[in-house]
């Protein structure tokens, strides 16, 4: 094949390259031939062999650091479990210690608490009150464990802490005034142990500290995932690298070691937080890889690949006999005969004296004629219509003498079944190899299709011209920097007559010039003709809303560039008459106005006996005051200084009951809608007064923590609102639950955030009552839905009503402990504005004509 390469390549003998290629190829020798010829097939079955090699490398490599992406991913996995389960546990003993530090619970109340925590923590093995000089003051677990701790009896005289580690992590939490995690000695079962010091200040004196003993074989057991213990072999070890707790993974098989890469241990550790160094969750994969090599893959492949290179040759060998070089000339011949009969213009030539010489299979197709029928005739020929026959003749005149338009011409073809078609003829010089011209060669394409869709746009846009002069919007297009107008509606001259004024002046308070200045448009030339529409950022669609004194009415305006049909930048204006929906929007308006004074004085008719408990202690006091003064004055037994200091504490309880009143009117008082920057402490300060009133009749505590934050674009009143619902709502659930004292408590948090990029204010207000139902959860801000005997099923939906008028969004859902519902969370936000000032106003313009 390679001898007889040259002529099977006819098109290409003429190229430098190729000749320099035949020239060399022919001064070799047959026998050196035929060794080039089979070095060319060995070469590639060798790259063939590379290329598996490589590729089974690239495979390993990549599945290596796929399982160490997976075990580091996985093992931070259960870090963070880890550390959250240490850290609820450290916020639970953070407030005992607190309550014991404020002397609210005392030694049998802390044995008791330690208890329950013992019991619902299991990793939890006991909790000891050690006093300022070491000494215990009470504890709550293994008593083994107490003992080993103090070197003391259970119940007797409480001796110091033991010395060494223990005493070492007690003086740091004294010093350093915060938690201090400690590894002790191994408990008498044999497990090792975790000890938590939480220093007890009084103040600023230090009163001792609240020990608190871990295992780490349970915090192992129920801190570690499932999944990740069923995968890898984990372990808890100090920072020396011995095991505390967990698994250890078994040797690797030396098969996985007959490669340099399959020697990679697979592991990863990393410190448990809030911990420290000293604890180290390890993890190492079970299984160990046999190696490339030892796959049994590997060698099926390779068995494979020689075989297909085998294959390979003994096909090659067979086809170098059986290819000939005629083969390769039918090939190119009917190579070339495809491409001409493949080609959809049809391709006619016609020698000097105007007679067909060829005509392409495209050319009969369209005729109906075949090429015998055609070759050899001459004018008139058969596809002319008799009708045009005349011209047509003249045109082939033209033809032949050369005088023909670059862009071709239109004919009317009839075909062999005598209907008609349309096409356009495009004719050149037919030139040959030796430069001389022959005849004429001529294109022609079938454009009755392109005709028929020309027609069906023109009527297309004579039905878009009728939709347009119907619509009841005024549409018109002007260009820009002139007085011109391009299009104007029926609607539009009906308004504005038939100046482009109305134009201008739409295009104008819709916030986007239509003119240019007069140095740009001093003359005839269009400075922005041919300016792409979609490359201009600033030529974005405008919307406005607009009131014209002149029609009485208001227009919603919207602008658009567009490219006119011969090129030039033009303006199109819509407006529509939106004069019944700005009414209705005035309404509604109204309505959600009425609706919020409502409800604010359905919550405070809600909260009437709270409101006349609250007034009936200061209005009580001044009365006792005030008797007891009536009394004193008549048995003359009152000095003048015991009487002032009656009368201010009569004056600071009626100016309490003053500011319960005016904080209440504040709150139900009608006012418009006003938004302005108002101060976030403010608002909360606000409203939690006033739920704190409802919140002590239920025997509910209120906590609330708000960080620093700017100011918001809100309404006041609403917020409050919105917040005094919520935390009513709260204190209603946790009656409802019948939770003990200890867990009636409602948190309110104000901090920032970020939704999509941008920063907001998140509230969020959490109770501890049963939660919100499945069912209830789909339905919770349907209006006039309620599950209250006495509600109206009002209040959340004009909560969230009132969010999403500030751009803000609302949220519930509720808070669980393992499959128990323990409590709700309503959260909402509401975005930061940056730079504002003063009320805000909706978009709307006043326009006289």
């Amino acid at each position: 094949m390679f001898k007889r390469l040259p002529s099977l390549l006819p098109p290409l003998r003429d190229l430098p390259a190729v000749v320099r290629w035949r020239q060399w190829w022919r001064r070799q020798s047959p026998h050196r031939q035929d060794r080039y010829a089979m070095l060319a097939p060995l070469v590639a079955v060798l790259f063939f062999f590379a290329a598996i090699v490589v590729a089974f490398g690239y495979l390993r490599i990549e599945e290596i650091e796929r399982e160490q992406e997976a075990v580091r991913r996985d093992v931070e996995y259960a870090q963070q479990r880890m550390r959250l389960r240490l850290l609820e546990r450290q916020e639970e003993l953070v407030r005992l210690a607190q309550e014991i530090a404020n002397r609210e619970i005392d030694t049998e109340q802390f044995r008791s608490r330690a208890g329950v925590l013992l019991a619902q923590y299991p990793e939890l093995q006991g909790l000891s009150w050690v006093d300022e000089r070491r000494r215990l003051r009470s504890y709550s677990g293994n008593a083994a464990l107490a003992q080993s701790l103090t070197n003391a009896s259970a119940y007797g005289s409480p001796p110091a802490a033991k010395p060494g580690e223990s005493e070492s992590a007690f003086a740091l939490a004294r010093e350093l005034h915060q938690p201090i995690y400690a590894q002790r000695a191994a408990s008498p079962d044999g497990s090792a142990l975790l000890e938590l010091h939480i220093p007890l200040f009084r103040r600023t004196q230090f009163v001792g500290v609240v020990l608190a003993e871990y295992s780490l074989d349970t915090l192992y057991r129920y801190g570690v995932p499932s999944e990740v213990s069923a995968r890898y072999a984990v372990s808890l070890r100090d920072s020396r690298g011995e095991v505390l707790a967990g698994s250890i993974a078994p040797r690797r098989n030396r098969a996985g070691q007959l490669l340099s890469w399959a020697s990679h241990a697979n592991e990863y550790e990393v410190p448990v937080s809030p911990v420290g160094n000293g604890l180290v969750l390890h993890a190492q994969t079970y299984r160990a890889s046999l190696g490339l090599v030892g796959s049994g893959l590997f060698w099926l492949v390779g068995t494979l690949s020689v075989m297909t290179a085998w294959m390979l040759l003994a096909n090659w060998r067979h086809t170098r006999r059986r290819m000939q070089a005629q083969q390769a000339l039918i090939v190119e011949t009917n190579f070339r005969r495809a491409m001409e009969n493949s080609m959809p213009t049809g391709m006619r030539a016609l020698d000097l004296q105007g007679r067909i010489t060829y005509v392409n299979a495209a050319f009969c197709q369209m005729t109906g004629w075949n090429e015998s029928e055609l070759v050899g005739c001459t004018a008139p020929f058969p596809y002319w219509p008799e009708s045009e026959r005349e011209t047509l003749a003249a045109r082939l005149e033209d033809e032949l003498s050369g005088r023909v338009p670059p862009g071709g011409f239109q004919v009317r073809i009839k075909r062999k079944d005598g209907t008609l078609f349309d096409a356009r003829i495009y004719v050149s010089p037919l030139i040959d190899a030796r430069g001389l011209q022959t005849g004429w060669m001529t294109a022609m394409t079938d454009i009755t299709e392109p005709n028929r869709v020309r027609e069906q746009l023109y009527a297309s846009y004579e039905r878009f011209t009728t939709v347009l002069e119907a619509l009841d919007a005024s549409v018109s297009v002007a260009p820009l920097g002139t007085d011109e107008l391009l299009f104007a509606n029926k609607m539009y001259r009906l308004w504005f007559g038939d100046r482009s004024l109305g134009h201008v002046h739409l295009a104008h308070h819709a916030g986007i010039p239509s003119r240019v200045t007069e140095e740009d448009s001093h003359d005839a030339v269009d400075n922005l003709m041919g300016m792409p529409t979609s490359g201009l950022p600033d030529f974005e669609a405008e919307n406005a809303e607009i009131y014209v004194e002149d029609l009485d009415k208001w227009l919603e305006v919207r602008t658009r560039y567009l490219t006119w049909v011969d090129g030039r930048l033009a303006q199109m204006v819509i407006a529509s008459d939106i004069t019944p929906r700005r009414l209705a929007e005035e309404q509604a308006a109204a309505q959600t106005e009425r609706a919020q004074t409502a409800s604010r004085l359905i919550t405070m008719g809600e909260m009437a006996s709270s409101v006349a408990h609250e007034l009936n202690q200061p209005l009580t006091a001044i009365n006792n005051y005030c008797n007891g003064m009536v009394s004193r004055i008549k048995a003359r037994q009152i000095s003048e200084e015991d009487l002032l200091g009656a009368l201010e504490k009569t004056a600071k309880q009626a100016q309490r009951a003053g500011q319960i009143i005016q904080r209440i009117r504040a709150f139900v008082k009608r006012s418009e809608p006003n938004r302005t920057l108002s101060e976030i402490t403010v608002m909360v300060n606000e409203a939690v007064e006033l739920a704190e009133i409802e919140l002590r009749r239920y025997n509910v505590r209120l906590s609330y923590f708000m960080a620093d934050l700017p100011p918001l674009l809100v309404d006041p009143i609403l917020i409050e609102q919105v917040l005094v619902n919520l935390l009513k709502n709260a204190a209603e659930s946790i009656v409802q639950a019948q939770r003990p004292p200890e867990l009636r408590r409602v948190e309110l948090h104000v901090l920032p955030a970020t939704v999509e990029g941008k920063p907001v204010v998140e509230f969020t207000v959490t109770d501890t009552g049963r939660g919100i139902a499945p069912e209830m959860m789909e339905r919770l801000y349907e209006a006039f839905y309620t599950t209250k005997a006495e509600g109206l099923g009002i209040g959340l939906s004009l909560c969230r009503s009132i969010v999403e008028s500030h751009q803000g969004r609302m949220k519930a859902e509720n808070l669980y402990n393992g499959p128990d519902v323990t409590g709700c969370r309503f959260s909402f936000w509401l975005p930061v504005v940056e730079k504002q000032a003063g009320p805000v106003a909706p978009h709307a313009e006043q326009m006289s004509g």
